[in-house]
This record gives C-alpha cells, sequence and structure tokens, in this order.
C-alpha cells in the first residue's frame, strides 16, 4: 500500500513539474515559475497539491497562449470597466432644437386653449 501511495505521489509531482514548465508565465498566480518547481520539488505532494489549486491559472496550458509579457498582467487582472450604451446624440443643429421647442409650445399652448373652450362651452 505505502508503494501504490508513493508512486500516486511521484506520479503527482512530474504532473505538475511538467504543467508548471509548459504553462506560460502569464498564466503562473502567485508566485515565479521557478519556485513553483522547487515547492514541488521539496514537498511533492503538499507542492504538486497547492500548485493545482492555487499557483495556476484556469484554463488550457499556456503552451497555446500567446506569450504577454508580465507588465501587463495586471492590466489583464483589472476588474472589468462597466460599458454602458453612451446616451443617444441629438444630431440636430440649435437652431432646429430651437425651431422645434418653439411649435411644441405652441401645440401645448393651442391644446390649453381647446381644453379652455370645452370648459366654458360645457358649463354654459
Amino acid at each position: 500500500m505505502p508503494f501504490i501511495f508513493s508512486l500516486l505521489v511521484i506520479a503527482l509531482m512530474i504532473g505538475a513539474l511538467i504543467d508548471i514548465i509548459t504553462r506560460d508565465d502569464s498564466r503562473v498566480r502567485f508566485l515565479p515559475k521557478m519556485v513553483w518547481i522547487i515547492i514541488v520539488i521539496l514537498l511533492p505532494l503538499i507542492g504538486s497539491i497547492l500548485w493545482f489549486a492555487l499557483g495556476r491559472e484556469p484554463g488550457e496550458s499556456g503552451v497555446a497562449m500567446p506569450r504577454m509579457p508580465r507588465a501587463n498582467r495586471a492590466a489583464r487582472t483589472a476588474p472589468p470597466v462597466d460599458v454602458r450604451p453612451a446616451p443617444p446624440v441629438d444630431a440636430r443643429t440649435t437652431e432646429q432644437q430651437i425651431a422645434d421647442l418653439d411649435r411644441e409650445i405652441e401645440e401645448w399652448r393651442l391644446r390649453a386653449e381647446v381644453e379652455k373652450r370645452r370648459q366654458e362651452s360645457g358649463e354654459e
């Protein structure tokens, strides 16, 4: 039984080391790759478990990913920006807007006059 456990720990350690080595630097979290390698070699079981739980970003291995400099890491992990649709832009000129407002004012004045005449004719 201890022999099988030892083989499983060695297999886990080798898998972790392969994953660390092939993973792109931008897809490694918390510590540099070399530190992760040392941790996994010195503490095979705990180091491998920590690597798979904390050290790598979720997703595919970094082999197929384009290489990003470590400096861009902060920009990548920044919280998403709240993108709201821009308010509608009025394409009319100022003169057109004033003319439209004048027409609207006149329309409301005429409506008020019509309502006033209805009330007068209803009261008589």
